[in-house]
């Protein structure tokens, strides 16, 4: 026990960023049981050491990591119990997913030490919601995302800018006022994702960052076989390199000898993963079901990092930016006309030039593009779309 206390404030002392990310402030941390997933490289551990550093009484708190080598003389609940009668409150379980029979362990802590509250992280494989020991009806849950536009800006020039509504940005328009916005944005889309995009080597991490989630955790906690990992390497290589990517399972499964009628667990597992977005048609129906109509990158930095900065599509990486920042609080489909549809609204996306043609006589239709600073009638900036939060 006394190993794991050195170690918590050893990991306190280690420099983070004092910037909060979005999700810091819509947390309960009151809630006796809290889980936050997210993928790798988004900040989930820099989030439970914030909120240690700022507490009242931060000896109350105790920080552990599932995967230190100490945890295994005790278990969960014995660290938790012993944590307890020291006078501790607050037990932060970070990488939660590497422990065996974590979910069991912690709902055996809810249940019986009732004065200790948890806060536990996990990978975006975790399916926390499914079961689990019946810590969906216990647990509040909240997904960590990569950094929008806005939180970037933050980062690099300190100031803080508003949040919008998908409606308040269409109906009212964008009011801040931003210092070379399309030089940042263009900075943001090749490495600004990720909090760790300041350090050295950056795309060197990413890339490890990816072989990690498809060598370890996928094939870890889904339990997956070995041999899976190339496929899953070879699927990601075919989706980064098409502009976008359009599933014909039947192709696919010839060039990755993946099963055609494992594919769509494949793709699954990728998603998960946050390595990749599927978009689904609008259509309703049962020719809607199934394979996804648009399969994009989850992020634009991925794709900078996967084809090379020089070789990237900007159709591509435009609408790939539009859904990744869109897609976290609202469902985003593909429609017969436009790019995208977000509840009663049509989005195109384009450069520039793009013109009013693909949306005519569509109501509630609005064009987005790039390499534009200020809006104009049905015309919206991209980067606009970078504040949704």
């Amino acid at each position: 026990m006394e190993q794991l206390i050195e170690t918590h404030h050893r990991i306190l002392q280690q420099n983070r960023s004092d910037k909060r990310r979005y999700l810091y402030e819509q947390i309960n941390w009151k809630n006796r049981l809290i889980a936050i997933t997210g993928q790798r490289g988004v900040g989930k551990t820099t989030l439970l050491i914030q909120r240690i550093k700022e507490a009242k009484e931060p000896e109350s708190y105790l920080y552990i990591s599932a995967d230190s080598l100490f945890i295994y003389k005790l278990s969960l609940y014995e660290i938790a119990l012993q944590f307890r009668n020291k006078g501790g409150k607050y037990l932060f379980i970070d990488e939660v997913h590497k422990y065996q029979n974590w979910s069991g362990e912690i709902k055996h802590i809810y249940d019986s030490i009732a004065d200790i509250n948890i806060v536990f992280t996990g990978s975006s494989i975790l399916d926390i919601m499914k079961g689990y020991g019946d810590l969906s009806r216990r647990a509040v849950h909240y997904v960590l995302e990569g950094m929008s536009f806005r939180e970037y800006l933050y980062f690099e020039t300190g100031t803080k800018y508003a949040k919008y509504e998908l409606k308040q940005l269409i109906e009212n328009g964008f009011k801040e006022s931003i210092e070379k916005p399309i030089y940042h944005f263009n900075r943001y889309l090749i490495k600004g994702y990720y909090p760790f995009y300041k350090e050295e080597d950056f795309e060197l991490k990413l890339m490890s960052v990816i072989n990690t989630i498809l060598e370890v955790d996928l094939i870890q906690h889904l339990d997956l076989k070995p041999a899976t990992a190339a496929k899953l390497k070879m699927l990601l290589q075919i989706i980064s390199e098409s502009v976008p990517f359009k599933p014909n399972l039947s192709k696919i499964a010839d060039l990755t000898h993946i099963s055609r009628s494992l594919l769509p667990d494949y793709l699954n597992y990728l998603e998960r993963a946050g390595l990749i977005i599927a978009a689904n048609s609008n259509t309703k129906g049962v020719q809607s079901l199934g394979k996804p109509e648009k399969i994009y990158l989850n992020n634009t930095n991925i794709s900078a990092v996967l084809v090379g900065q020089n070789n990237v599509d900007v159709g591509n990486t435009r609408e790939t930016f539009f859904i990744s920042q869109t897609k976290v609080a609202h469902e985003v489909k593909i429609p017969e006309k436009g790019d995208f549809i977000i509840d009663k609204f049509t989005f195109e996306v384009g450069g520039k030039s793009k013109k009013q043609k693909q949306i005519q006589a569509i109501p509630n239709a609005f064009i987005v593009k790039d390499d534009l600073e200020f809006a104009q009638g049905n015309i919206i900036p991209l980067w606009h779309f970078g504040f949704l939060y």
